[in-house]
């Protein structure tokens, strides 16, 4: 079969001639042969996503085999407590993370779904009703107003047709078709009028199209394609830093194990007694709770970006999104409210600003039309009086059923005081010329009010056809003839209505005699007056404006990517603040033109890309990446879902989007609305911060913990912490004032700080820092505990003591790690009531420990006075206070100035 895009640069004829058809269609058996051949009118459907896989991804981190490898290990050797301990928080974590991402992507099926279940088709010179999947490349289809287009078809023959193709091209206006062929090869989709395609809506009129593409050959096929071939399986930058983190985690920890075995086996230690040393060591190095810590906090951040209208559908994605500093947005519906909006008129020689956006019928129109409300009246009759849609409210909420350019000028004509309804009532219509691709023009004619035996043709259309049927021009309610200085100044106002980056449409009207009402538009469109210009926008939602600006803030590029006319496009940016007047704009033709590497150089200068498809949205996305950024794309369209699911972070609309770009989506705004993007931007940021500062605290007291007894191996002291010890201190002792860590307020200057680099590591030199200073403190305070009881008591008393004052030393240290600037009198309790609950809770379970004898068995401790908890509890606040006097000599040159800070 030929190529594709040539299709729409043929003649209908000749399209026919190369397909082996005719107007009257195929045999039945010929269809019936070209079907075997190609195959059926399909989609090709994704694989499923198996529930067993997502269940597998769960327990594919280093740091879950290295904790399995440790249970393995410990039930080995007859400790089978630690056994089923670090079993048991392997098991809750994969439970976690499977519950969250158990719906699978299928954003090819839900493609499918799109495709038409019927076709009208000739067959055999007949029109006949058939499957959609039967469709064959040759068929001659039928189509009628609220079709769904069953394949790709070059036409053949339109009636006032027009399709609905925001689908494919993200533009919500109907795109008027026609016959003529379109000369430039490379025309964009939305600007190929003489083509119809697959899963798009005829909107009005009727047609006759010859098919010349079926299933994945189509425009939607292709996009189906583009799904598959986007479809990455990079790992999200919070789990390329938690595999990177974890693997030097497992080499440290192998190291020190090695070494201190070594260093056993020199000294003639006995094999049995070294070995449960190096499984206490491994068990001290590993934070057995931090799979589960991470996994709660983004699960957390889910339910916290729901209540902000983000829905999130893969785990990993909430921290991508704080990590995001490029956001590509679509502009109709997200940036701009998706309704059509008159913004301003010319009429009587005089400009009206028009207030208000949407369909809600209120705004203010100025100048006051005082004298020339005649006018004005007039051209708002003609906006109600020849339109097609209706205005209505529901629940509160205003709609339109009809075309979106109909709509706004009908909300433009309540604003004026001229409802349809009444219009309806006084002037019932007479007879109606649609709108035609050739004409550009559609007429309605109306009886006058009164009963008089004449009749008003009200005429609406593209202002420079119908300025040249035009004798006379309405001033002050008075038709006047149109001389060459009035038809200049009309010309200018459109010029300069259009040069706005408005849509404009031009009214004109003419009093006929009833006789003629129902003539032919060659006679009835003539010696008309003009009245005048309406300029219309799809206006941009108020708070998008402070939205982008917040991102520039916070270091996040934005970038317009649309199918719309350049012109248009940058309009709105320039509106919103997204580019300046330095930034370049590309339309869809200068991508093609561009490979690769060029693209990749010219992304960062590009602020606005227009006129595009979906394939070049997502080389577009994949510039970005290329140039190591983090890629967040937001859209609605099918021809948005392959750049979302190659992207970063996906993000689709939930009110306006397709089925196909919601499964091909991370994450689901509710409300179509950029500011509930950032405000999600803003979530991740906080998630990735509590889940960095519960890292730290959770590692610096592993380090704390394989210190002390490093020391005691090297100096031959006996081991101060028995494996049970260990596991409770990492699962209980320090897991569970984690786990409120990770749910801490978000930091209210997150949007004020720079996004982290894609290649930024977790344990940079400050989170090193602390982590030893940390772990040296605690270490030190627990050695001391120990070595002073041991000279007093026995090991197991020595035992009990160091293991009560290092799950002291770590509770108490939970409110100092809520910041690393901040003392943590200033960070304020009521900020993290379950922290403070949970170390309260904690400090009383390990007291009474040495109280309770079936506890003390089960940790294999001793019992301990009140006035020896007392003791131990005073010595574990020591790590606390040393930390937060660094932080006050850190933050200000004195005590009084960090007081006040």
């Amino acid at each position: 079969m030929t190529d594709q895009p040539i299709w729409h640069t043929l003649s209908a004829e000749d399209a026919l001639m190369r397909l082996t058809s005719s107007r009257q269609g195929l045999s039945a058996d010929e269809a019936k042969s070209r079907l075997l051949r190609d195959g059926p009118n399909e989609l090709r459907e994704e694989e499923r996503v198996r529930p067993w896989r997502i269940l597998r991804a769960q327990f594919t981190s280093i740091i879950i085999w290295v904790l399995i490898a440790a249970a393995v290990i410990s039930g080995a050797v007859g400790e089978w407590t630690d056994c089923i301990a670090i079993l048991a928080i392997v098991v809750v974590n994969g439970v976690i993370g499977f519950s969250q991402e158990y719906h699978a992507e299928r954003a090819i099926a839900a493609l499918r779904r799109m495709a038409a279940p019927h076709a009208r088709v000739m067959r055999d010179g007949a029109v006949r009703d058939i499957a959609a999947s039967e469709v064959v490349v040759g068929d001659v289809i039928r189509l009628e107003a609220g079709d769904l287009v069953p394949a790709d078809a070059r036409l053949l023959a339109v009636a006032s047709l027009a399709c609905t193709e925001a689908a494919l091209t993200g533009e919500a206006e109907a795109v008027d078709k026609r016959v003529d062929a379109i000369a430039a090869p490379t025309a964009p989709l939305g600007d190929r009028a003489d083509v119809v395609f697959m899963g798009t809506i005829v909107s009005a009129g009727t047609g006759e199209a010859v098919v010349v593409a079926i299933g994945m050959d189509t425009e939607l096929g292709r996009i189906a394609g583009l799904i598959k071939d986007a479809a990455s399986d990079d790992a999200t930058p919070l789990q390329q830093r938690l595999a990177a983190f974890g693997r030097m985690l497992v080499w440290a920890a192998l190291a020190i194990v090695v070494l201190l075995f070594g260093l056993g086996l020199l000294r003639g230690e006995p094999l049995l007694p070294l070995i449960m040393t190096a499984i206490s060591l491994a068990v001290a190095a590993v934070p057995e709770g931090l799979p589960a810590v991470v996994t709660v906090a983004l699960a957390l951040g889910v339910k916290r970006m729901a209540r902000r209208r983000a829905l999130i559908r893969r785990l990993p994605a909430v921290e991508t999104l704080g990590s995001t500093n490029v956001i590509c947005t679509d502009k109709t519906g997200t940036l701009t409210m998706n309704q059509m909006t008159v913004r301003a008129v010319v009429t009587g020689g005089r400009e009206y600003a028009i207030a208000g956006e949407g369909y809600e019928p209120v705004g203010a129109i100025t100048p006051p039309a005082d004298a020339a409300a005649v006018d004005l009246a007039r051209l708002a009759a003609i906006a109600a009086g020849c339109n097609g849609a209706w205005l209505r409210q529901e629940n509160g909420a205003w709609t339109t059923v009809g075309d979106p350019t109909d709509a706004a000028l009908l909300v433009f004509a309540a604003k004026a005081g001229v409802q349809r309804e009444t219009i309806e009532r006084d002037q019932p219509v007479v007879h109606e010329l649609p709108f035609d691709s050739d004409r550009k023009l559609m007429t309605n004619v109306r009886k006058t009010a009164g009963g008089s035996a004449q009749a008003v043709a009200m005429v609406k259309g593209a202002p420079d056809l119908l300025l040249h049927r035009c004798t006379h021009v309405l001033k002050d309610g008075v038709s006047v003839p149109l001389d060459d200085a009035g038809r200049a100044a009309i010309t200018e106002a459109n010029v300069r209505l259009a040069s706005s980056a408005l849509r404009v449409l031009g009214a004109a009207e003419r009093v006929v005699e009833s006789a003629q009402a129902a003539g032919q538009a060659a006679n009835i469109e003539q010696g008309l007056t003009f009245v005048g210009l309406y300029g219309m926008y799809d206006p941009p939602r108020a708070e998008a404006k402070a939205a982008v600006a917040q991102c520039h803030a916070a270091g996040i590029r934005v970038v317009m990517i649309t199918g719309d006319h350049p012109r248009t496009a940058l309009a709105v940016a320039h509106e919103l603040g997204i580019a300046s007047e330095h930034d370049r704009t590309l339309s869809g033709q200068e991508l093609d033109a561009m490979d690769e590497v060029a693209l990749r150089a010219a992304a960062p200068a590009v602020a606005v890309y227009a006129r595009v498809t979906a394939a070049h949205k997502l080389r577009i996305v994949r510039a970005w990446k290329a140039n190591q950024a983090v890629v967040a794309m937001t859209g609605d369209g099918v021809n948005d879902a392959p750049a979302i699911k190659g992207a970063d972070i996906g993000i689709a609309m939930g009110r306006s989007g397709t089925e196909v770009t919601k499964q091909a989506a991370d994450m689901i705004v509710t409300d179509d609305n950029f500011v509930s993007i950032v405000a999600a931007v803003e979530e991740g940021r906080g998630i990735y911060a509590n889940i960095r500062k519960t890292i730290q605290y959770l590692l610096a007291g592993n380090c704390g913990e394989i210190l002390l007894m490093a020391i005691c191996v090297v100096i031959g002291l006996p081991m101060p912490l028995l494996p049970i010890h260990l596991l409770w201190i990492n699962l209980v002792s320090d897991g569970l004032p984690a786990l409120s860590l990770a749910s801490d307020p978000i930091d209210r200057d997150v949007m004020r700080q720079p996004p982290r680099p894609r290649a930024a590591a977790i344990a940079d030199r400050s989170f090193l820092v602390h982590m030893a200073i940390t772990g040296i403190l605690t270490a030190g305070v627990s050695l001391a505990v120990f070595m002073y009881t041991l000279r007093h008591a026995d090991l197991s008393t020595a035992r009990t003591h160091a293991f009560a004052t290092l799950v002291f030393c770590e509770l108490l240290r939970a409110f100092g790690a809520r910041s690393e600037t901040r003392l943590f009198w200033l960070t304020g309790l009521a900020g993290n009531l379950k922290l403070a609950l949970i170390v309260g809770i904690s400090i009383a379970i390990q007291i009474s420990s040495h109280h309770l004898p079936w506890i003390g068995n089960l940790l294999q401790t001793q019992q301990l006075g009140w006035k020896e908890c007392l003791t131990l509890l005073a010595l574990g606040c020591i790590p606390l206070a040393v930390l937060e006097l660094l932080k006050l000599l850190r933050r200000a040159p004195g005590p009084i100035a960090a007081m006040k800070a």
